[in-house]
């Protein structure tokens, strides 16, 4: 599945924790302006499976910056929908210069994630792409990685709903469901968890992503259904839930049989607290 045709490079994100009473009627308010998502139509509940394997420092870098409100600051994960051999794996830099998001990303082959993240540098018919944006992006990711000697830290999968604008990219607004996190530290992009806590649950993200000025009807939107700003950090969210020990790679999560997700009785109101 290759959704890079969808991906914003350059955006402005909003997030906002609603309860999935909430959902149904603002799909129909959405349904108005926007068009489900081409991997979403005739999905369960309308969504597909995200996968995203974070790369931090063992000071956990990234994350302290997310924490700490760091103005310009940045995320290094491997994004993929599934495990299957043909599928691609995209190596991507989330950066955050002021309030605009920014995301680079290249997709390779899976069979050479490993070998990558070790030095390897892949053949060219490894590749999923032969565009020089995307080698660069990729070149971006390595050099942020050596930098601050980043490694596997924590697999994160969600359920997500996807509406778009059909004209052009520069509108999207995704529901995203089931947000789960665990310590991973494998040079692996794996799709079955062992034992993840639900981040935000009972809650669901709503994202109001846009690239250039903000759409009128989304103050509409925000207005009508009494939405609040919210951090809803998935990475980070994870972490407080967990506790930076749980990412050090002596963890027992690596030696627990798979087990199926925890939840934390008010996860959603600790990290709020926290942010």
């Amino acid at each position: 599945m290759s959704q890079d045709h969808r991906l914003q490079q350059q955006r402005f994100e909003l997030k906002y924790l609603v309860a999935e009473s909430q959902t149904s009627a603002i799909r129909d308010f959405l349904s108005c302006q926007l068009e489900l998502d081409d991997y979403g139509v005739g999905k369960p509940n309308l969504s597909y499976p995200v996968h995203s394997l974070y790369l931090d420092s063992d000071g956990l870098h990234t994350h302290q910056a997310a924490v700490n409100g760091t103005k310009n600051r940045f995320k290094l994960r491997l994004r993929y929908y599934d495990d299957k051999p043909g599928s691609p794996v995209f190596f991507e830099v989330k950066g955050r210069v002021d309030n605009c998001i920014l995301k680079r990303r290249c997709g390779v082959r899976r069979d050479v994630v490993a070998p990558l993240l070790n030095g390897q540098w892949p053949a060219p018919e490894q590749f999923f792409t032969n565009e020089p944006r995307h080698f660069a992006a990729l070149e971006r990711f390595l050099l942020l990685m050596n930098g601050i000697n980043a490694r596997p830290k924590a697999h994160n999968a969600y359920l997500r709903e996807a509406w778009v604008s059909p004209h052009d990219n520069s509108v999207r607004v995704t529901f995203d469901r089931n947000i789960r996190l665990e310590p991973h530290f494998n040079f692996s992009a794996v799709v079955p968890m062992r034992e993840p806590v639900f981040v935000y649950s009972p809650l669901v993200i709503l994202e109001l992503k846009f690239t250039d000025r903000f759409p009128n009807w989304f103050n509409d939107l925000v207005q009508r259904f009494n939405l609040m700003q919210s951090a809803a950090a998935k990475y980070s969210g994870g972490i407080l839930l967990l506790g930076e020990s749980s990412f050090d790679e002596q963890s027992i999560f690596n030696d627990v049989p798979f087990a199926p997700p925890v939840a934390v009785p008010g996860a959603a109101e600790m990290i709020l607290a926290e942010m």
